[in-house]
């Protein structure tokens, strides 16, 4: 019996680069997505005007139906070739009104919540499997309980414990941006965190990056590609 092997050294050109980067409201999760490599956005936030210089194309999502047609399009519309980055901004907002939709039928609210889990992980999966695509998560900022050391750090907020907890170990790449204030000039510039620290989590697989990179995603992704 003879077995094609494949060589691990091609992984980041063909499958692309997954990554999630999460941090606070303003610190400019949605804009990185212009940094990307030619991106499209499924959105279920009304913060995408910091776009608006950029021709980007968008879709809303408010349902799991929606989020469903969107992993659909992704893995089989001729269209997406056209585009090297898909672009979920942000998970925690799409999980958030799918939980809300959820909520008006369920008879019980922890139905809700863990039909949104399972859901929401099924999509993570799905997405993050596409090959020859990179795919950009953004998600909000949250203090999340450790459960290896018991600690509180900071990391992406999720409806439901469990999900935010579990979120770190889909991703390959796990950021969290940052902003910073210059105390000479007062004027503020931004920084990807890729390394965990004793108050945020964050992760880079690859070993490629520096524990701070500049916030540009085509810059990243090539960086990772190139070893």
């Amino acid at each position: 019996m003879t077995i094609k092997f494949m060589s691990t050294s091609n992984l980041a050109k063909a499958d692309g680069i997954k990554s999630l980067t999460y941090g606070e409201a303003g610190s400019g999760k949605t804009h990185l997505i212009s940094t990307a490599p030619r991106p499209v956005i499924f959105s279920a936030e009304s913060g995408l005007l910091t776009l608006r210089k950029f021709n980007i194309p968008y879709q809303i999502i408010g349902t799991m139906v929606e989020l469903v047609e969107a992993f659909n399009w992704s893995t089989k519309s001729a269209e997406t070739r056209n585009f090297d980055t898909i672009c979920l901004d942000s998970l925690s907002e799409i999980a958030e009104v799918i939980l809300a939709k959820l909520k008006l039928t369920a008879k019980d609210p922890r139905q809700a919540y863990g039909e949104t889990q399972d859901n929401i992980l099924s999509m993570i999966r799905g997405f993050r499997d596409i090959p020859q695509k990179h795919i950009y998560f953004s998600a909000k900022q949250d203090r999340i309980k450790d459960e290896a050391t018991g600690a509180m750090l900071y990391g992406p907020m999720m409806p439901g414990q469990k999900l935010a907890v579990m979120l770190p170990y889909f991703f390959d790449e796990f950021f969290q941006l940052q902003v910073f204030i210059d105390p000479a000039t007062q004027k503020s510039y931004r920084g990807i965190r890729t390394v965990k620290d004793n108050q945020f989590q964050a992760k880079d697989r690859s070993g490629c990056l520096d524990p701070w990179e500049q916030p540009n995603l085509t810059e990243i992704f090539n960086k990772i590609a190139k070893g």
